[in-house]
Order: C-alpha cells, then structure tokens, then sequence
C-alpha cells in the first residue's frame, strides 16, 4: 500500500513540473536571439539589411508588420520559415530550413506577445570570441623558474616530438648570419677573422653589441618596419603621382631604431605624435605613417563616388593602422560584423571616427621659431608687394573708369558674336600668303593666359569657286608652334593635330602661338578653327580656346600682316574679359609707362620673396576639422550612403569589456583628442595585443617565421602559435625592457636555438619539415635589398651616406598619369643602400623586383622569397651586375696584386666569409685564364652561397 502511494505521488509531481514548464515564457535572449543570430543574420544585421530588413533589433520587425504581436499566424515572419503549400520556406536564403522545434519557439514567442527586452540587439556570432588567446593577458605558467630561457620553451616543444636541437654552428656562419640579420650587409673578411680567432668566450657577445651600434643596425631593421607601415613614395591608384616628401618619414624611423627608442612611444608618435610633438619637427614628422599608404586623388565630382573614395581612404588607415599594431583585421567589419574574430561594425566605425580628420597631404614642418624668423623675413616684403598690387589696381580702376564713360561707344565696335570653341570663322580680304598664324592674346578660362589653348582644327580656305583647305597636311600644309610636352607620349598634343582634318586629338599651346606653312604661296580669304568641333560638352576644361586673338600672314615667315582679329567681336559676357578688353583699348602710353614702373618694382619685390627659403615640406597629412565633426554612423553594407546607427570614437569592445584597457570619447571630441586617446590605448598595459604581436615580429625576422606564421593577423584567419607560452614569455620580456628592442635581439641571438646549426637532418625533417620547431636554424636567402646591398658592398662601391631624399632606379614621366620606366643603367648616384631608393608603387625595378621586393601598395609583414627563371638572367646579364663584377676584379687586382691564387682566395672572403678550397682555386684560375677576372667576378655574384646565409 505504502509503494503505490509513493508511486502516486511521484505521478503528481512529475504532472506538476511538466505544467510548470508549460506555462514558463519563452525567454528571448536565451532561446530566441540565438535562432536569428545564427540562421538569420548572416543577411539581416544592421550592417547587411538585405531586402531593407535587420533583425538585429525589433524595429524592422514590427515597422515593417513582420510580427503581429499575439498571432503568430498573421506574421509574415513565421510564414517565411513555414513550407507553404508544400513548398520549401523561403527562408534562410540557401540554407537548410529551420527545424521544426525552433520554428514552434518562434511560434510561442510571437503567441507570447513578441517579448524583445530594451537595449537588446542581436550579433551574428564570430567564430572566435572574447576567450581567443590572443586576446588573453600575458601570463607565464606559474612552475615556471626566474631563469627560464628561450631554449627552455623550444626544448620542451623538441622533446613533445622526440627531437633535439643541431649542434652549434661554427664561427665563420655564425658572424656571417648575425651580421646579416642586424645590418643586412655581409661582413669584412677582417672582421671574419677577427672573430674566428678571438679566443674570448665572450666574443659572440661583443659582436651582437657591435653590430646594435652600428649606424646601419637602423637601416635594416627599418626597412623591416617600412614594409609593415606600408611605406611608398607614390599615391598609387590610377594617377600615381610621386611623392618626394616622405623620406623624412623613412629616416624617422631608421633614426628612432638606431636610437632604440621605446616601441611604445615609437608607436604612439605614429598615431599623434603631431599631437603632443606638435612643436618638434622630429618627432610630429612620424604621423606621416598615417598617409603613408595609397590614396586616391583622381577628384571625383560626383558627390556618392566622392563619399565612397573618402570612405575607401579611410578604410586604409583603420586596415594599416589595426594590422601593423593589433594584428587584427578590422577591416573586415567595414560592412558587417567580423564573421571569424569578436569585432564589431561599431568597433570599426568608432576607428573611422577616430581618423575622421586626416587628410591626404603635404604641410610646412618646422620649429616655431623657424617659422617665425621666416615670418619676420616675409613681413615687409610682403607688406611693400600688397602696396604696389594696389597701386597697379588703382591705375587700372582709373583706366577702367575712363573706358566705363566711352563704352557706348566701344560696344558699338563690337559687331560680331563671341569665339565659339565649336567653330569660329574670320573672313578677310584675299590676300597671298605662304604662312598663316594664329596669335592669342587670351584664354577664354583667364583674360591673364595666352598660352595653353586647344586647337583640334585650324583650316585656311583658298580664294575661288573650288576654294580648298589648304592647312590640310594632305595637302601639303605644315604646323609648327611650341606645345605641351609629355615624355612617355611624344607629340600627343603637338600641331600637327590642327591640320588632320580630324578632331578627336588637340593642339595644346605650350607658347601663344601655331603657326601653318602651306604648301606653296596661296590666295586665301578665310580662316575657321575651334576646340570642341562636334562636343557635346564644350564647355569642358579640356576645349580651353582663344578668347582674343589676332590672324597673321605672311610670304616670308619673317613679316607679318594683321588680317583679322578678335577685337571686333563680342568679349565673353564676364566682367574680367570685358574689363580686359577696356583696358587694352583704353590705355594710353602714359599710363603704360606708370604700370611698367610699378610692375618692375612689383616683380623686384617678388624675386625677394622667392629668395627666402621654404620651409620644410613633408607628406604627412593636413588634420581639417570639419571632416571630423560629424556625426558619424555605421555604414550599412560599408555604402556611406547608407547610414545606421550613430558611433562615437572608441576602442575595441571586446578588451573593453574585461580590462581597462578602453576609451569612448563623446562625438565632439577635438581630432586631435581621439587620436592621443588612441594613441595611448594602443600600449596601455592592459593591451595584450600590440606587444605581442611586436615579439612575434621580432621572431619572425630573426628566424623568418613568426612563432605566429601571420605577423600581422593573430585572429582566428591566422596561425596559431606554435610556441604560446614562448610569445608570451618574450612579450613580457619586451614589456620589462621599456619596450627598447636592441635587448630584445640580444635575448634572442644569445640563445643555443639561434646558434645552432643549419644542418639538414632527415629524421628530424620527417617530423618537422618547415623547422617550425626549431630543430635547425632556418637558412633563407637574402632579401632583394640585401642582394644588391651586397653586390655593391663586395665591389668596394656601397655608399654609406644615410639620409636625405632617395635615389631612383627608374626614369619618372608625369602628365595626368605617371609613368615609371626602370633604367637599364644604374649610375654611381644609385650606389646608396636599397632602403634609400624612392620606392613608387606598382613600378617594376630590375633587379629587386626578381627577388620579391614587395608593392608597397600594402603592408608586407612577411616577404615572399621565389626562384624563377628571371632572377638568374637579370642577375647575368643586367648591366649592374657587369658594372659590379668590373668593380670587384678592379678591387682585387688592388688588394691582392697580380697573385691569381691570392685574387681568387681574397675575392671568396668578400662574397662566402671564407676561403677558397685547392680545388676552388684550380677551377677559378682556369676560368681566369680563359675569360678573365672580371668573368670569374661575374660568375661569384650569380652563386647562390652569395644570396643565402644559413
């Protein structure tokens, strides 16, 4: 009796729980956001409102009647992911239908009454989120002792694998991989030497000091840091105009490496250091990393394509700035939330905001005091410049006021319409003439201008029933007249277009006139030319034409007659044509005679001017305030045509969220402030990710893979770790260090991982191919500036002068595109190191340009290294490697006599670090008896012992 009384009651309550969750409310946050966020938002988020629609919030649901609160049947939400009919649903797009269970929440909640909580909205989920390592603070197993090393770490990863590091290379590799890795150039054989039998243990020691001293220390490890700030010196896109103020950028950063300046000040410079630097040109000049990259400044007019290259410019900042920085690609919630790391459209729009003031540009940089001695040099000559210029006013407004009095009868001159850049006649009495010209006396843009008019026709008609254009180079007609000059397009504006009877292509005036020889001396009465023959859009810049003018003839080509002009004709309807044409006509000789006084003073006075030097130029950006006032919205889809809801300058949620780490800044925030705030966030000591993605870096140059193998990506796209608890034992180590890198090297290359051997192992490579254990030293070869670096270096022609504008190794053309064509012949003014040449984007320069050295259109974290066919035969036969090997055997008939033995030995130390082998010896001295030293130097610098280190 007393069992099933107690099976009865277990009844009862079962029945009573199951009720209970019956009547529980279906709670949105739990049960119904993650239905949206995972089949739904992928299409329908605030940043990609599909079909208009974002089921981010409810707003669009109940705006656009998707929901019926209280009658799931009526909701147009429901039938969408319902079959009807039979049908499939509709929604998702693409997609496997919602199951049945999660189509019956959606049912209750709507039943429900539709319940979404204030403030909620919903994210598609990233496939990373805040617990991703990287976002993790640093941190050192707590076992771990205080001498730990960096072979600690890199043992315990050997020894998971069964495997073990190389012996210890030898000395001569050692000091030829060391000096390579600091300096990027190869080491004297003295210096080999002096190492090699150095019987100090503390050799390996000095040597690292040795070479962190060394003013080129700055030139490598900057040019490490240019690829990763994409420095370029052209504005790339489709005008890719040159830049020639950057260079001081580029020595900036050379200096400030040299310098082991402190990353974390380093960095917040690049971000604002025209903020708190404003009055030091040293260190204000580093924020021109923020327009080092590409921009376009083609000038769109149409307002939506001119927002769109705004944002698009924008866009590369926020990408180089969070890539070089945080290792983080930002960039990819421009349009929607980042699908793979926890980054939102706000995350990427409060940068936006934040970069909102910068502008592409030049702008004076120097002290305060410079700025104002130069002011105080200008003053007066400025001041005497503004009084003549009202004097000379004064003059013409007289004149002026004379002619007003008489313009009744001026205009009654004036019988004939206006110029017509579509086709203007002059009629004449017939005249014989060899020789037409055509004189301007004003452009019809500026009454000031007599040069740079159009001509697409210019047409001289003979006298006669049968009257004939005799202009025409078919019939024998000839153009001359100075015109407008383009290198990579000879003659594309010249005369010869005014005479072949075509009208696409213009004579573009580089001189005030154009000149027809016809053929033979001809009766001729009339003239027509034009600009625009046939335009539709004449009104057009590029159809500039004569506004007054004068036609002359001659037999002779030496005496000129007047047989028509424009004086007669209307002047264009603007006041600054009529008043030109007024005091043409009504100044006399006396009043020239008063204007030439004042005029040559006036041009004394500017010649003074132009006397006291500019200040320094430098591409780093103008900061304009009104870009930055906003206020600013998340761009739906990334069209700034598009906007949603409003964003205010902030740093990442997701380290917001859990540190203190963050700043949000109201939307009137001076430019200034947001960047500093920025700035400051990015090395905040709550900020995992900027020092760790600069350890990982600093791996990834000494051994040539990143611990993380994407220098500039540790989100979930990227590598993972291979050794975590190393990176984050070198970032702290970075950290305890000031953030100063040079002993950072030296904790580096100090280690048995970084001493160790290059050997090939089989077994190990069975197990660890790439060495991504660290089992060998990677051996690499060399970076394209190394390879000629070292050419020069071992030829006795490097030239070691450090700073400055750059050199070039191509020839640059400019009209409204440019050009960069690569010189087959580079002079000794290019002998600099490669990290001085002024590199333009999307250019090809032989040489470098085989050997993988990047466009630096964008950031270069990590460098390809190839082998093509191209490298050898540019290497053969480009005529820098004929110089160099000219130079070297020049420099070893110098150094070693006529001793072939001694020549070739000398010639092994420059290029290997070593000496020659008997058998080396033989083959060379053979080679050199039947081709010469120069052949033998030529071949020397195409081996690959030369362009590899290991």
């Amino acid at each position: 009796m007393n069992t099933q009384r107690f099976a009865f009651l277990l009844l009862v309550l079962s029945c009573a729980r199951y009720a209970s969750a019956a009547e529980e409310r279906v709670e949105f946050k739990t049960q119904v956001a993650p239905i949206l966020a995972e089949h739904c938002l992928r299409c329908h988020s605030a940043g990609n409102r599909k079909g208009e629609i974002s089921l981010a919030t409810f707003g669009d649901l109940k705006s656009n009647e998707y929901v019926n609160t209280g009658d799931p049947d009526d909701s147009y939400l429901l039938q969408l992911v319902t079959s009807q009919d039979g049908n499939p649903p509709e929604m998702p797009k693409d997609a496997p239908p919602l199951s049945d269970d999660k189509v019956a929440l959606i049912r209750r909640w709507i039943s429900e009454g539709a319940e979404w909580p204030d403030g909620v909205v919903v994210r598609e989920k990233s496939r990373a989120d805040a617990s991703w390592w990287s976002l993790q603070p640093l941190r050192i197993s707590a076992t771990a002792p205080e001498s730990t090393s960096v072979d600690d770490f890199i043992r315990a990863k050997l020894t998971e694998h069964d495997l073990e590091l190389n012996p210890p290379a030898d000395r001569r590799t050692l000091i030829r991989r060391a000096t390579y890795d600091l300096i990027g150039l190869p080491p004297t054989p003295a210096e080999v030497e002096a190492f090699v039998t150095d019987p100090d243990p503390m050799a390996y020691k000095g040597l690292i000091d040795r070479l962190l001293a060394s003013p080129h220390y700055g030139e490598r490890w900057g040019r490490h840091w240019l690829d990763v700030v994409r420095f370029g010196e052209s504005i790339g896109y489709e005008r890719n105009d040159i830049i020639n103020d950057l260079w001081p950028f580029r020595d900036y950063v050379i200096q400030s490496i040299h310098d082991d300046k402190p990353f974390d000040q380093f960095i917040r410079e690049h971000i604002a250091g025209d903020v708190f630097g404003k009055d030091d040109p040293e260190v204000a000049v580093s924020s021109a990393f923020l327009v080092a990259g590409p921009f376009d400044d083609v000038g769109n007019k149409d307002p939506v394509a001119a927002a769109q290259i705004r944002a698009n410019t924008l866009d590369e900042i926020i990408r180089a700035t969070s890539e070089a920085f945080l290792g983080m690609t930002i960039g990819c919630a421009r349009c929607h939330d980042h699908k793979f790391d926890p980054v939102t459209q706000e995350d990427y729009y409060g940068l936006y905001a934040t970069f909102s003031g910068i502008r592409h540009g030049s702008v004076k940089l120097a002290t305060p005091k410079a700025h104002a001695e130069r002011s105080a040099k200008l003053k007066p000559l400025h001041q005497r410049k503004a009084e003549l210029e009202k004097t000379l006013g004064d003059l013409s407004a007289h004149v002026l006021k004379r002619a007003q009095q008489k313009l009744a009868s001026y205009e009654s001159q004036w019988t004939r319409e206006t110029v017509d850049r579509t086709g203007t006649e002059d009629r004449f009495t017939p005249v014989t003439a060899k020789f037409v010209r055509l004189v301007c006396e004003a452009r019809d843009d500026n009454p000031n201008a007599s040069t740079g008019f159009r001509i697409d026709e210019f047409e001289v008609w003979s006298v006669g029933n049968d009257s004939t254009n005799v202009a025409l180079d078919r019939n024998g007609g000839k153009a001359s007249g100075r015109a407008r000059k383009i290198e990579d397009f000879p003659g594309a504006y010249g005369p010869q277009h005014a005479i072949d009877g075509k009208t696409g292509a213009r004579f573009i005036a580089a001189a005030q006139d154009l000149t027809i020889e016809l053929a033979q001396p001809t009766s001729i009465d009339r003239v027509v030319f034009s600009s625009a023959r046939g335009e539709t859009t004449s009104e057009q810049s590029k159809f500039n034409f004569v506004a007054e003018y004068r036609i002359e003839v001659s037999t002779d080509g030496q005496t000129w007659q007047v047989v028509a002009s424009g004086k007669d004709r209307k002047p264009i309807l603007q006041p600054a044509f009529v008043n030109h044409r007024l005091l043409k006509l009504e100044t006399t000789a006396e009043d020239r005679d008063e204007k030439r006084r004042f005029a040559k003073e006036l041009a004394s006075v500017k010649g003074q001017i132009a006397m006291v030097p500019a200040l320094p130029s430098v591409w780093m950006g103008r900061r304009v305030a009104d870009d930055a006032k906003g206020p600013f919205h998340v761009f739906v889809g990334g069209s700034p045509q598009r906007k949603g809801d409003a964003v205010v300058p902030a740093s990442l949620q997701v380290l917001a969220d859990r540190t203190n780490a963050n700043y949000r800044l109201s939307a009137d925030t001076p430019e200034s402030e947001r960047r500093l705030a920025l700035a400051d966030w990015l090395v905040h000591p709550d900020n995992p990710l900027t020092p760790r993605v600069l350890a990982n870096r600093l791996w990834h140059y000494h051994f040539g893979t990143g611990i993380v193998d994407t220098p500039s990506d540790l989100g979930y796209m990227g590598g993972r770790p291979t050794h975590p608890e190393l990176l984050d034992f070198l970032t702290i180590k970075l950290k305890e260090n000031g953030w100063r890198i040079k002993q950072m090297h030296r904790l580096i290359m100090m280690s048995e991982t970084y001493r160790q051997s290059s050997a090939f192992r089989e077994e190990a490579a069975m197990v660890d191919g790439d060495s991504r254990l660290l089992w060998r030293f990677p051996p690499r070869r060399l970076s394209a500036e190394e390879v000629r670096d070292t050419m020069l270096h071992v030829a006795g022609k490097l030239d070691t002068k450090q700073g400055g504008p750059g050199f070039r190794l191509y020839h640059f053309m400019q009209d409204n595109v440019c050009t960069y064509v690569p010189l087959d012949k580079h002079g000794a003014e290019t002998y600099r190191r490669a990290v001085y040449h002024q590199n333009a984007r999307a250019t090809v320069v032989d040489l470098m340009t085989e050997f993988d050295q990047p466009d630096c259109a964008f950031s270069t974290p990590k460098r390809a290294a190839t082998t093509t066919p191209l490298q050898a035969l540019t290497m053969f036969n480009h005529s820098f490697t004929l110089d160099m090997a000219a130079a070297l055997a020049e420099r070893l008939k110098r150094d070693a006599s006529d001793d072939i033995a001694a020549q070739v030995n000398h010639a092994y130390q420059l290029c290997y670090s070593r000496s020659a082998t008997n058998d080396e010896i033989d083959a060379c001295h053979e080679l050199i008896s039947h081709h010469g030293l120069a052949a033998l130097c030529r071949v020397l610098l195409n081996t690959s012992e030369l362009i590899h280190v290991r």
